[in-house]
This record gives C-alpha cells, sequence and structure tokens, in this order.
C-alpha cells in the first residue's frame, strides 16, 4: 500500500512536466547593417498559438545555417518580449535561462499582442543576417494541471526607459574599486529604481541583467521604515581577466525561493560594478522579478530569505575569443607625430580615423598632433549611414588583437566621446551629435584610443608641449 501511495504521489509531481511542449522560434531574418547598434522593434506573432502557462524562456542569437556568431562579431545587446504592452522575458549576451518554479507559469492566452524589443550589434564593417532564437516551455490548458499565475514585475536602476543606461567611471566609487548605482551617483531623492507593490502576494524568482564590468545586482524590500535585501544576482564570469567581458552567467535565485510581500511594499535595486580596471559606458542593471498575486510565502524581516543563487548555463563556445594577443599593428610610441591636421580636424571615415589609425601607413599613420591647450576635433563621416563611432581612451600601446576582453577603456587618463551619431530621440545609443573635441587639459604625451562600438578601430594622437 505505501509503494502504491508513493507511486501515485511521483505521478501527480511528475505530471506537469509531461504535459509541457517545447516550443522552438526564430524571429528573423534580422539584416544587421555594417557597424549596427540600434534599437528596434517590431511586431512579433512567433508565440504560443492556444491558451496556456510557459514555464521556461532560453534566448539565443544565431545565424540562417543555426550558428552562433562570435560575440566580438555578432551580439544580442539586449532583447525584451512585451505581451500586450509589458515586459514579459529580456536577455543580453549573458543569455540567462528563466524557468518556473514547480507549479508557476507564466499565463499566456492566444489573443495576445507581442512585440519584440531589440537591439544587435554588429561589431564589424560586414553585414550580417541573423535570428533570435528562443525555447519555450508550454503547458496547453487542455493538458494543464493546477497551474498558479505569475507576472513579471520589471526592475531598472533607470527606471522604464526604451534604453536604461548610466555610465561607470574609472576610479569611481571609493577605494574598494567598485561602484553602485544609484548609491553613489550623488542623485538625491532617487526613485527610478523603485517599485511599489500594489497587492499582497509573493515573489517566487528573479534574476539579473548586466553588461561587462558588472559584479551584481542586489534586490531589496522597505517596510515600514525597515530594509531588507532579498536576493543579489552575481555575475559569474568564466573570463581568464575577470570581469571585463560577455563571457558571464547571472545567478538566478533557485526554485524553492519565496519572499511573502504586502500591498504598499517597496521594491528596490541597485547595480554594482568593477571600477578599478577600466570604465564602462552604457551600463545596465535589470532584475525580472516573478510575481505570484495573492500568494503567500515568508515574511523577509523573520526568515533569511537572501539566499546563493544558481547559474542557469556553463562556459559558451561563442564566447571563447578573448582577444589581447600579438597582432602585428605597430606602436603608436614608437611613431613619429604627425603634423597638426587641417583646422584640427580629424576625419572619421570607413571605420579608419584619418589620421593616426594603427592600420594606416605613412604619413596619415601618424599621430595627429596638437599643441598644449588645444583641442582636436573628430568628425564621424559615416554618420550619415546611421553607423556611430567613438573615441575612447585606452592603455598604450592598444594594439592587440581583438576580442571579448581587449581593449579596454583603461587609459590612464580617462576620456570618451561618446557615440557620435544620430538616432530616434530617448531610442538610441547615439550622442545625437558628429563631432567630438579632444579635452583641452591633455598634458604632453601620447594618447591612445579605440572605438567602443567597433573595437577593431584604434588610433592615437600626440599632445605637444608647444
Amino acid at each position: 500500500m505505501a509503494r502504491l501511495i508513493l507511486v501515485l504521489a511521483l505521478f501527480l509531481l511528475l505530471a506537469p512536466a509531461a504535459h509541457a511542449e517545447t516550443l522552438t522560434y526564430r524571429f528573423g531574418p534580422i539584416h544587421v547593417a555594417p557597424g549596427q547598434n540600434t534599437i528596434e522593434f517590431a511586431g512579433n506573432d512567433l508565440k504560443p498559438p492556444g491558451d496556456g502557462w510557459i514555464t521556461r524562456f532560453k534566448p539565443n542569437l544565431t545565424y540562417a545555417d543555426g550558428t552562433v556568431p562570435r560575440v566580438d562579431v555578432v551580439h544580442l545587446h539586449h532583447g525584451v518580449w512585451l505581451s500586450n504592452g509589458a515586459p514579459l522575458f529580456a536577455a543580453g549576451e549573458e543569455k540567462t535561462e528563466m524557468a518556473a518554479p514547480p507549479g508557476y507559469g507564466w499565463r499566456h492566452r492566444a489573443g495576445d499582442q507581442w512585440l519584440m524589443n531589440h537591439m544587435i550589434h554588429n561589431l564589424t564593417p560586414t553585414p550580417a543576417d541573423v535570428y533570435i532564437d528562443y525555447e519555450l516551455d508550454f503547458v496547453p490548458d487542455a493538458a494543464a494541471p493546477a497551474v498558479q499565475e505569475m507576472r513579471t514585475l520589471w526592475m531598472d536602476v533607470m527606471g522604464l526607459m526604451i534604453y536604461p543606461v548610466f555610465d561607470v567611471h574609472r576610479g569611481a566609487g571609493g577605494r574598494d574599486g567598485r561602484y553602485t548605482y544609484p548609491d553613489e551617483s550623488g542623485l538625491k531623492g532617487y526613485t527610478r529604481n523603485r517599485v511599489t507593490i500594489q497587492e499582497d502576494g509573493v515573489l517566487v524568482g528573479t534574476g539579473g541583467h548586466l553588461h561587462p564590468g558588472g559584479l551584481w545586482t542586489d534586490l531589496y524590500l522597505e517596510r515600514d521604515g525597515r530594509k531588507v535585501r532579498l536576493f543579489r544576482s552575481r555575475a559569474k564570469y568564466f573570463e581568464p581577466a575577470g570581469a571585463v567581458s560577455w563571457d558571464v552567467a547571472m545567478r538566478v535565485t533557485p526554485p524553492e525561493w519565496r519572499v511573502g510581500v504586502k500591498r504598499g511594499d517597496v521594491l528596490s535595486i541597485s547595480a554594482t560594478y568593477d571600477s578599478r580596471r577600466a570604465s564602462w559606458y552604457e551600463a545596465m542593471g535589470i532584475m525580472q522579478v516573478m510575481f505570484d498575486p495573492g500568494g503567500t510565502g515568508p515574511d523577509p524581516f523573520a526568515v533569511d530569505v537572501d539566499v546563493p543563487g544558481r547559474v542557469t548555463h556553463g562556459h559558451l563556445p561563442e564566447n571563447r575569443n578573448h582577444g589581447g594577443a600579438f597582432s602585428g599593428l605597430r606602436d603608436p610610441r614608437e611613431v613619429l607625430a604627425g603634423p597638426v591636421p587641417r583646422r584640427g580636424r580629424v576625419a572619421i571615415s570607413d571605420f579608419v580615423y584619418g589620421r593616426g589609425d594603427l592600420l594606416l601607413t605613412g604619413r596619415r599613420g601618424r599621430p595627429a598632433a596638437v599643441r598644449r591647450g588645444r583641442s582636436l576635433t573628430f568628425v564621424n563621416r559615416d554618420a550619415d549611414r546611421g553607423i556611430m563611432h567613438s573615441i575612447t581612451s585606452c592603455r598604450a600601446p592598444c594594439n592587440r588583437t581583438t576580442g571579448i576582453a581587449y581593449p579596454l577603456a583603461n587609459g590612464p587618463v580617462r576620456f570618451d566621446s561618446g557615440n557620435l551619431g544620430f538616432g530616434p530621440a530617448g531610442a538610441t545609443a547615439a550622442a545625437q551629435r558628429a563631432t567630438w573635441k579632444t579635452p583641452k587639459r591633455l598634458k604632453a604625451g601620447l594618447y591612445t584610443y579605440f572605438c567602443r562600438v567597433h573595437p577593431f578601430m584604434r588610433g592615437s594622437f600626440r599632445v605637444k608641449r608647444r
């Protein structure tokens, strides 16, 4: 009899998984222009055909033949799957797999309107056609046992924005070499990173999204003047150099994690970056929180719910080109300075810096010169084609092979032009200008730089004493 009860219990426990279907979708093809790094929106009818429950989401980016592009060639800067205007899932190049805890699911109805928001970054001057692939585990209503509905609460350190980014400057945040946004931003009364719970319920899962340099995101709850941390989503770097690349997996909550919340509770998040090694531009800090309205869970002020997380995948093959090997490019420190360019202007055209580009030879390859106290003016001639470029300081000689971990924005003197180019207001990484002047405060010496958008682009200039 005891054996029969055990068999029945196991059957009931495993029955929901047995009815789940794994649905595979390919969104595209998406034509990615040379150097593209733009935010796009498109309708998306690639979703389950009937009513039911989504219990798992797994993203990827592929070519038409199913192979995955190298991250330093083309990568998924981010993608957001919206349902009826609200974020349902999201993914970055860390490709976190999100799974509902046993017995839970995201409610899906056949009439839901899906929208895809994606930003695919082509780091090369060669066009490409790619697909955003994703798997959904789906339990149709007809096959579903009792499934508890959960919703996605969107938590972002920058609030609800199309392109929610902030900069982390090298050395920011103090002696510990870490910078936490918004805590160390100096912004008073900041509330964009906060969400107020509208009804009693239980949080059943979460995980973070960061960019290279990111260490962790933290989720907090405030109630009646008290504040407690609920979960720290740590980044696990497979990158040999540490927290400097996309070679990372984010930790998510274990399946049994639960946090009881009350109406009026305030959730908030922060994002912490390593500011010792380099500067990080256009950083993000996001957490997707799974919420069951009406459910119950432990009181986080009475029970320690801040448990260690788990990673959802291991080292990905597309992340293996780390860069930093000897490339054969000349060392700009050993090259004589060139003349001061006409009107002090350096044109950027066809992915080449017109003066001082490390790929150029002869007089044009010599570092452009400027007198101390004056500026060089860089002009992005590719902006008319929708291509952005930056002039970002890196440590000399900055001439090694491009990879996901090289070069870095680690010049001994920090400067950055922003992304020179144009795009839709509020929905672009562009600086909305095509020119940039070098700082007049620079001391005499050689300065090396690269393009953050296309890291194979390298250049140098010299500041003369007189």
